[in-house]
């Protein structure tokens, strides 16, 4: 098989070689201002970024990591607090809870959108945790100790159902902090603090409009796409939000780079301040804190590629839409991606439930097709995590989904053609499996 004939699962050359002569300049500019660690780039770009998510604040970091650590701290996270967070997601969203001084523990997700359902977070709040007498907050029977923060995670680039999520958050005065690492760009359908008659808030002078599609409200308890509300950007809904821009995200640097999001003056001051050595000012240093700033390069080419976001993610969601088009007739042996009415995700991974997976990806990686595993083992279940003890912890919807995804190319050059190839190739896999599965079982009785 030719080179060219391979179907990557990320084409990280293509934009870079259209985007070369602007990249470069960036190098330049560094160059001839001798400005390579904060400075009017990184700034340009806070600026920017803070506008494009529909918040005040954004402080950029070095990494994904740092961000949701710094934004935990920042928000009033404290040492010894619980966390709650799903499992199904990459080890840095538990590793900043725990870099922060605090306790992740785990909610279930909906099986159909892979995030975090809300209805778990509720039985959580009402069965493992008592309320404290003094503060009417939540503390976890297990451990004893207080639940102070929530932290649902964007995954896939799609939002979770945040209006529930808030609503117990506030109920129960916890801090909520997105994970929006893999969401640049997403959207939130709102109705929070709206009725039926309310008119549109008018700090969303053009708000996207309302969707034409699955308008069967929503999943877990939201109730419906009220006239009054509006669509929220990912990272404009927590009191603050983490992103990442590792290189594959939808918003990549050339290295690593991050950001926190927020409305609040006051953390975005704080982060400031961890992310250079607790510095207000040089050299006067309020608290002790880190190195976890943001590179000017980096920041320069995070700007550069901004002004594109837009049009990538739109070609994500074509790309999408033609996957859920050449999948439908297969979509008994094959679980497509379950998108409701109040989401527009960005599709920063497109990920298919498959049985036997093993097998299916095999035999796609033999006809010269990259896919990805997202993510094989859930956070509860693996080794790093074994002293959290989450034994009897109901998490099986996450234990059984695990083992069956996986992740098919997506990426803003992906090729009508190509696609097809995938698609072709995913249904003869997952038939065939289907057909020898069918046939064990028959030889079994």
């Amino acid at each position: 098989m030719r080179a060219s004939d391979k179907i990557p699962f990320l084409d990280l050359v293509s934009i870079h070689q259209e985007l070369r002569e602007e990249l470069c300049q960036v190098f330049q500019t560094a160059l001839s201002t001798g400005c390579f660690v904060g400075g009017p780039m990184v700034e340009a770009f806070e600026q920017d970024f803070a506008r494009f998510c529909g918040v005040r604040h954004c402080v950029g970091v070095a990494s994904g990591t740092d961000a949701l650590r710094f934004a935990l701290m920042a928000a009033g996270v404290r040492r010894g607090d619980v966390v709650v967070t799903v499992p199904n997601t990459f080890i840095a969203t538990a590793e900043a809870i725990t870099q922060a001084g605090a306790r992740p523990t785990f909610v279930d997700i909906d099986e159909r959108t892979c995030n975090m359902d809300p209805e778990k977070l509720r039985e959580y709040l009402e069965t493992r945790c008592r309320l404290d007498s003094v503060t009417g907050r939540p503390v976890e029977l297990a451990s004893g100790r207080p639940v102070s923060a929530v932290v649902p995670v964007h995954l896939y680039g799609q939002p979770a159902d945040m209006d529930p999520i808030q609503a117990l958050a506030d109920r129960c005065g916890l801090i909520v902090v997105e994970d929006a690492c893999q969401a640049h760009g997403a959207e939130y359908f709102s109705n929070r603090g709206l009725s039926p008659t309310s008119p549109a808030d008018s700090a969303d002078p053009s708000p996207t409009p309302l969707p034409s599609r699955d308008r069967e409200g929503a999943v877990q308890g939201k109730a419906s796409l009220l006239p009054g509300g509006r669509w929220r950007k990912a990272g404009s809904m927590g009191r603050a939000a983490a992103f990442s821009f590792y290189p594959g995200k939808n918003l990549g640097a050339c290295g690593e780079g991050g950001a926190v999001t927020t409305d609040d003056p006051e953390i975005a001051r704080r982060i400031r301040m961890l992310r250079d050595h607790g510095q207000a000012r040089k050299y006067y240093h309020e608290i002790e804190g880190y190195n976890g700033r943001l590179d000017a390069i980096q920041a320069g080419i995070l700007q550069v590629k901004l002004r594109r976001l837009p049009d990538w993610n739109e070609s994500r969601r074509a790309c999408a839409r033609r996957y859920a088009e050449l999948l439908a007739p297969v979509a008994g042996l094959i679980a497509l991606p379950h998108e409701p009415s109040w989401a527009r995700a960005v599709h920063h991974l497109y990920v298919v439930r498959v049985p036997n997976r093993a097998e299916v990806q095999q035999e796609l990686a033999a006809a010269g097709i990259g896919t990805g595993i997202h993510y094989p083992i859930p956070l509860h279940l693996q080794r790093a995590y074994s002293a959290l003890d989450c034994s009897g912890r109901d998490l099986a919807v996450s234990e059984r989904t695990a083992p069956e995804l996986l992740s098919l190319p997506m990426f803003p050059g992906l090729e009508p053609g190509q696609q097809e190839r995938v698609a072709e190739r995913l249904k003869a896999a997952a038939a065939a499996e289907a057909v020898a599965g069918l046939s064990e079982q028959v030889a079994g009785r």
